[in-house]
């Protein structure tokens, strides 16, 4: 905080599991999880009222499934062969990678009117529309609404449309 507050023009990005709309209507697993997540939205919030007027930005950046080395090896695939683990969890077809995270983060730092973020609950997805940005495979998943208008109303894993 005291570096945000030093250099103004400085962002503060939380990352998280779910956006505060999705987080809002959901219940999340446990309590426990379930207040974890929403937390750290609460946190960029916050500290979106402590940056703002010091010129800081503070977010809470979700990505959708994220084919993190740990997701990786649950799965027993590579980045290379991510596509095998649909077999055993079909909505897998969704993930993004780390790097599309990443180029959210990216964008947002280099964004000349990034204070029009302060406060924001976002998703990788999301950013990738305003921004223009893709995954490494060219593709922009937007997971956060595949989850909730296919994984979570029971429909068959189908990414049109949200690729």
């Amino acid at each position: 905080m005291p570096l945000l507050i030093r250099t103004p023009g400085g962002l503060a990005v939380e990352v998280t599991d779910g956006t505060d709309e999705y987080n809002a209507g959901n219940y999340r697993v446990s309590f426990f999880y379930d207040l974890a997540k929403a937390s750290v939205n609460r946190m960029a919030f916050a500290l979106a009222h402590e940056l703002g007027p010091y010129g800081g930005t503070a977010v809470s950046l979700t990505p959708g499934w994220l084919r993190s080395e740990a997701m990786l090896e649950a799965y027993g695939v590579t980045e290379a062969n991510w596509r095998d683990a649909t077999a055993r969890s079909p909505h897998f077809a969704i993930s993004e990678s780390p790097a599309f995270v990443g180029r959210a983060v990216a964008a947002l730092a280099s964004d000349p009117d990034l204070s029009r973020w302060n406060g924001a609950s976002v998703s990788s997805g999301e950013l990738a529309r305003v921004y223009g940005f893709t995954d490494l495979d060219g593709s922009r998943p937007d997971a956060w609404y595949y989850v909730t208008e296919v994984q979570d109303a029971g429909l068959p894993a189908d990414t049109t449309g949200y690729r």
